[in-house]
């Protein structure tokens, strides 16, 4: 009898132990399916991005909120590479950096509003001119981000440090006619401070939505993170070069004048376009917004413009 009860209860601990098998084979089965289903999914969202991302990796991306889009030149060689022939000559694929920072910057706001210390940086769009977005650049936390707006400084640095530094950088933006910007002057004015600070401004944003939008593959423009209407912006105390500030109060000074003096006082050009963007120089009657791409344009073209008449031309000839 002692035997038998024995037996049974072997034969219980046996089925038990064969049931729990079971479970576990079939709860790795639905994990192992439903992350299949997430690596599937983020896939299909970036098309060409399965040749390049392992599944570990792919799993770790949030794919709950809507993925980010890229986009980049109709002739650009990321088309034709695809991130699998290296054609760029690099050594880690400009497009997936990008990917990884602007993902995690992303899921590091995780609402509406936030707080942030601007480079300073600010952004002016072209697309719709001369209604274009503009506003501050600023990043989901509190430090000194100076180098984040500043490439005169990125000598050395590798091409992951740079791109997190610029995908780091939340868009905040609001719609402007840059003929008329005094229209929205409260945010104009905010923009417009943070642009002449010579210092990193601490900022706080609240948007309409949790900042999205697309990764931008452009030879022209440094990258930037993700992108959101503002609802309401307050900036903290902030401090402006005395040279940049006597340039914005003189409204006599003709733009390119000012703008060459400037370049000459030693002011780094990525300043001179940051304020030159926000329409900071010039008689007061012409004063307006251009946007970020062209004011780099149109900055490098002046200063060369009068190195070469007032500077190159004085030379003796070799």
């Amino acid at each position: 009898m002692l035997r038998e009860r024995t037996t049974l209860l072997i034969l219980d601990a046996y089925f038990l132990l064969y049931l729990a098998l079971l479970l576990k084979i079939g709860y790795d089965r639905v994990k192992l399916t439903l992350r299949k289903k997430s690596i599937k999914k983020l896939k299909r969202r970036i098309p060409w991005i399965e040749h390049i991302i392992n599944e570990k990796n792919a799993g770790d991306l949030n794919l709950e909120s809507p993925s980010p889009k890229l986009q980049t030149e109709r002739r650009s060689l990321c088309l034709i590479c695809r991130g699998v022939r290296g054609l760029c000559g690099r050594n880690r694929c400009p497009a997936i950096l990008k990917l990884y920072s602007f993902m995690k910057t992303r899921n590091a706001v995780s609402s509406n509003e936030m707080i942030g210390s601007s480079p300073p940086g600010v952004f002016v769009g072209r697309i719709g001119y001369p209604y274009v977005y503009a506003g501050p650049l600023v990043p989901p936390f509190i430090g000194d981000t100076s180098l984040f707006d500043l490439p005169e400084q990125w000598l050395g640095k590798t091409d992951e440090e740079i791109i997190k530094f610029r995908i780091s950088l939340i868009r905040g933006k609001f719609k402007v006619n840059v003929k008329k910007p005094w229209r929205n002057k409260n945010f104009l004015d905010k923009t417009l401070e943070i642009a002449l600070s010579r210092n990193p401004v601490d900022t706080e944003v609240i948007f309409r939505k949790k900042p999205s939008g697309r990764i931008l593959l452009d030879g022209t423009l440094q990258p930037m993170g993700p992108s959101a209407v503002l609802e309401q912006m307050k900036i903290g105390s902030f401090k402006t070069d005395f040279r940049i500030e006597k340039a914005y109060s003189d409204e006599d000074l003709r733009s390119e004048e000012a703008i060459f003096n400037l370049y000459l006082s030693g002011i780094p050009v990525s300043r001179i376009q940051r304020a030159f963007s926000v329409g900071a120089f010039g008689l007061k009657s012409q004063r307006r917004l251009v946007p970020t791409r062209w004011s780099i344009t149109a900055v490098d073209s002046m200063i060369s413009r009068n190195l070469i008449e007032k500077k190159v031309k004085g030379n003796n000839p070799i």
